[in-house]
């Protein structure tokens, strides 16, 4: 699932994004704090992400464990690469991320994440 979330956000698909977030998802993200609103988390990736940044999977750094009847935690690191203006070719430092998928008889959905740089 983590493929496909980023393959979409890599892509501004925002459609395959705003399915896959949970409608009570919860985005806490140390530099913007906690975010509550699907639309606006979508909003916000299309103004700052599409087109501008990339992101990238650190390899061997995902752990992933089940939570009984609910789901799963995913943990891991990534990097951003940008892709456009002045700053383009620039890689940041691995960030770690959290994630907490619930499984759903409609599939996976992201109900929490905590992004951290």
């Amino acid at each position: 699932m983590d493929s496909i979330f980023f393959t979409a956000y890599n892509n501004c698909d925002l459609v395959t994004q705003g399915n896959i977030y949970s409608d009570s998802i919860e985005f806490y993200h140390d530099k913007g704090g906690l975010n509550t609103s699907k639309k606006e988390i979508l909003e916000s990736t299309h103004k700052n992400i599409c087109g501008q940044v990339t992101r990238q999977l650190v390899k061997g750094s995902m752990e992933v464990y089940p939570i009984k009847d609910y789901g799963a935690v995913e943990m891991g690191f990534h990097t951003f690469h940008k892709i456009s203006g002045p700053e383009a070719g620039d890689t940041s430092a691995p960030d770690r991320f959290i994630v907490i998928w619930k499984k759903q008889s409609n599939g996976w959905k992201i109900t929490r994440v905590i992004s951290l740089h």
